[in-house]
């Protein structure tokens, strides 16, 4: 017993954070879709819209709901869809909260990181 409670389980579980985000990311491929592959005649059709940049959006939509139903932290999910211009609004809805209960709950980690004073940064 004693082992088990002494015991360094950060590399587990920095290993258990690191295939729950490779799901995420396939998961996220599931639902709002993956892009053409470059070069392709689907690509080329794309060039010039807004489809990859709304495709892109939707992808880190996805990604940051199953990250909040899997009871993950959200927060690299956050600053993609803010750095994207995505609404306190919109990631409110995404979250099923309302736009200000999103920005109390969330605007204060997504500023400490962008003015690097979250741990770890």
């Amino acid at each position: 017993m004693e082992h088990v409670l002494t015991t360094d389980v950060g590399p587990a579980a920095r290993a258990v954070t690191a295939v729950a985000v490779a799901e995420i990311d396939r998961h996220a491929d599931a639902v709002a879709g993956v892009p053409p592959l470059p070069g392709t005649p689907e690509w080329e059709a794309e060039q010039g819209t807004d489809i990859p940049v709304r495709r892109e959006t939707a992808w880190q939509l996805a990604a940051f709901r199953i990250a909040l139903a899997a009871g993950l932290d959200p927060l690299p999910n956050l600053l993609g869809l803010r750095a994207a211009g995505i609404s306190w609004t919109t990631i409110g809805r995404a979250a099923g909260i309302t736009r200000q209960s999103a920005h109390e709950r969330w605007a204060g980690r997504v500023a400490a990181v962008h003015q690097g004073e979250w741990p770890g940064m």
